[in-house]
């Protein structure tokens, strides 16, 4: 009986087959936007979990913040990261070790050609946290180690800069800072995918704070806790002991203690919230498609009514006619659903592939779960069928008699 519905409910619908492309335009725009939106948030969302799952889970990280607002006596500004800090982390219970690193947008230039790139410096010693944390890994030549001076390691991204005469090779020289320092590249990144990363200048952190003048200030701490150690509480008790050398209360920090599984949350949180507003824009294509569905039903009702009484005539009763223009305008959904299905996986293929060619970025890689394309197809079914809802339960209530007159 239910086959029988969706045959008769196709039949019609190719016979107004103008109407029916022009109703489910809607509905198909609707549904590519939600499945490529949704594919490319899942891809960048797997991606960046697989690189926090990758750092792990005993790593703590610290960068100076913004005082509290509205407590007595205080007003906004930005605190530092200093030597004293390291010392005070370090004897916490739980820590391993301690590594500050400084980062500046700063001057870089090789022969002629001057760029702006992002100039780090790593404290030897958790240079290997750092590595883990942004996924560096040396591509030709070798890393930082101790004692280097006046050595760098350079981001794929910069070393083949197309203002650049030719690509930057190891033992090339640049210069960097307003003083033109002088150094000598001994590595280069493998490719990272962001263009922060891949244009960046890695130097030892002394080298660092001569070249870019800064001294006993940092902009991230990374820490390492020891094995079996519980993260948070030793996040806390580091936060514990920093605000009691400060003098601030809690709350009052002017600094941010965060574990990775922390801003893994933050991170989750924040994108949710972008993804919830982007699908909320592309839904408002759902909402007029189900208003042509309503209208196309409506008309269709009209064009029908003899059709109806006939087979009210015959022995159909009230439910035979509510269900069978209820899966007709359902089908009218399903349809515009599969082909934005489609669109919507080209779509997100499209994007994540332009994504990696203009931004050489792969953490905008598209993810088509089964749930996504499943919920698509039941959602514009759905849509449909609530759309018809109305014009169905006229349908239904024509009288037989009324009907076989209607012309």
């Amino acid at each position: 009986m239910i086959l029988d519905y969706f045959k008769l409910g196709f039949k019609n619908i190719k016979r107004r087959r103008m109407r029916s492309w022009l109703t489910m335009l809607g509905i198909f725009i609707g549904i590519a936007a939600v499945v490529a939106l949704i594919s490319i948030g899942q891809g960048l969302q797997v991606a960046v979990t697989q690189q926090f799952s990758q750092l792990g889970k005993d790593k703590i990280f610290i960068q100076p913040g913004a005082v509290a607002m509205g407590a007595p006596g205080t007003s906004s500004g930005t605190s530092k990261l200093t030597d004293h800090d390291i010392k005070i982390i370090q004897g916490v219970n739980g820590v391993k070790r301690v590594g500050g690193a400084i980062f500046k947008i700063d001057q870089v230039k090789n022969g002629d050609v001057l760029t702006y790139q992002y100039v780090t410096g790593f404290s030897f010693e958790t240079q290997d946290l750092i590595d883990e944390a942004q996924n560096y890994k040396i591509a030709v030549g070798r890393n930082l180690k101790q004692g280097d001076k006046y050595k760098a390691v350079i981001g794929v991204g910069l070393a083949n800069l197309k203002d650049f005469k030719r690509p930057l090779k190891v033992g090339d020289k640049i210069k960097i800072g307003k003083n033109q320092t002088e150094v000598i590249i001994v590595g280069i990144l493998e490719k990272i995918g962001n263009p922060y990363d891949d244009g960046t200048v890695i130097l030892p952190l002394e080298t660092a704070q001569e070249i870019l003048g800064i001294n006993n200030q940092y902009d991230m701490l990374t820490i390492q806790i020891k094995e079996g150690e519980d993260v948070n509480k030793v996040a806390e008790e580091i936060k514990t002991r920093l605000r009691k050398d400060r003098g601030l209360k809690e709350g009052e920090e002017d600094f941010r203690v965060q574990t990775s599984e922390q801003l893994l949350q933050s991170f989750n949180s924040i994108f949710g919230i972008i993804q919830a507003v982007f699908i909320g824009i592309a839904a408002i294509s759902l909402v007029v498609g189900g208003i042509g569905i309503m209208n196309t039903m409506y008309t269709a009702v009209l064009e029908r009514t003899r059709e109806i009484g006939i087979m009210k005539a015959v022995g159909a009763r009230n439910a035979n006619i509510l269900t069978l223009f209820l899966i007709e305008s359902g089908v009218l959904g399903l349809i515009g659903g599969v082909i934005g299905v489609v669109l919507g996986v080209l779509l997100g293929l499209g994007a994540s592939f332009f994504a990696g060619q203009a931004l050489g970025t792969n953490l905008l890689k598209a993810y088509f779960p089964w749930y996504l394309i499943v919920g698509a197809l039941v959602f514009s079914f759905g849509v449909g069928c609530a759309s018809g809802a109305l014009p169905a339960l006229q349908a239904s209530k024509l009288k037989p008699v009324d009907a076989l007159r209607y012309e």
